[in-house]
């Protein structure tokens, strides 16, 4: 089968923010573990066994909870990152389901709750998800009457947006900038060095090349065929109604707004105002 041209310009486009090309770069030891260091400002002895989007079921009838990258150290701290290219407003509480369900995946039943690991879950966002304008948004449960006081139940969740505008460590921001836009802006940063090098292998790959291109195929296909049966459901509620649905549902699924126009014609000032009422609301 020809590969369309387009989509082998997408590929060669790619920057690390993509959840493919970062899932493979996390694949690499040394910079998972220089981003983790690098993003939560300590060090870690080493990263074992990397598992790319390991899957957590917890039960028949529960939602599954799909994570880009679970990792632990040589503590058995928990990391799970994640890029996150469309604003969603249900983010925090996506952040605390994916938080319960690695703890259920944790403990076994029956087990004292000191077994359960010290976790982050890191977003790694290309938009500010509290608009704040910070870099990094930081969560730990405190009490609301004495702050000072930590519940200390070794949980965190962390936001770091890669458009902030505060001062930060340079080391970070260089970091943040280039898995938004692939473009390192100097060269003394071994992290982004280390990435720049590995960015381009990967596009280099040619079995990880054609893999992207049946994922890429597979997923057009399966949403213009959604789109397809949601538009001959929906004629009674008009084009505007289809369409804000359609919308909706892509962004939800992570899909950045160049994407749903491809996949359904549907003209980019409708999509990016759908997004800006979503984000809005």
């Amino acid at each position: 089968m020809k590969i369309p041209q387009s989509i082998q310009e997408r590929w060669q486009n790619l920057t690390p923010s993509d959840d493919f090309v970062f899932s493979k770069m996390m694949r690499n030891k040394a910079i998972c573990k220089g981003l983790v260091e690098t993003l939560l400002g300590f060090d870690i002895d080493r990263i074992e066994y990397p598992e790319e989007q390991k899957s957590i079921d917890i039960a028949m009838d529960a939602k599954s909870v799909r994570l880009d990258v679970y990792v632990k150290d040589d503590n058995d701290t928990v990391y799970n990152i994640e890029m996150q290219t469309s604003p969603q407003s249900y983010l925090p509480k996506r952040s605390r389901y994916y938080q319960g369900m690695i703890d259920l995946n944790l403990i076994e039943k029956g087990e004292l709750y000191d077994k359960l690991n010290t976790s982050y879950v890191i977003f790694i966002c290309t938009f500010d998800p509290f608009d704040k304008g910070r870099h990094v948004y930081h969560f730990e449960n405190r009490c609301i009457d004495d702050t000072a006081l930590v519940l200390d139940d070794e949980t965190h969740k962390c936001f770091f947006n890669t458009r902030g505008t505060d001062t930060i460590d340079p080391k970070l921001d260089q970091v943040l900038t280039f898995l938004d836009t692939a473009m390192p802006v100097n060269d003394d940063n071994p992290l982004v060095e280390a990435m720049s090098s590995e960015l381009a292998r990967i596009k280099s790959n040619t079995e990880w090349e054609a893999e992207f291109m049946n994922l890429y195929l597979r997923d057009k296909e399966k949403y213009q065929q959604g789109v397809l049966q949601g538009m001959q459901q929906g004629e009674a509620k008009g084009k505007a109604d289809n369409q804000l649905e359609i919308i909706t549902r892509m962004l939800g699924q992570g899909l950045k707004t160049n994407d749903i126009f491809l996949y359904t014609g549907i003209p980019m000032d409708r999509i990016t105002e759908v997004q800006r009422s979503l984000k809005k609301h």
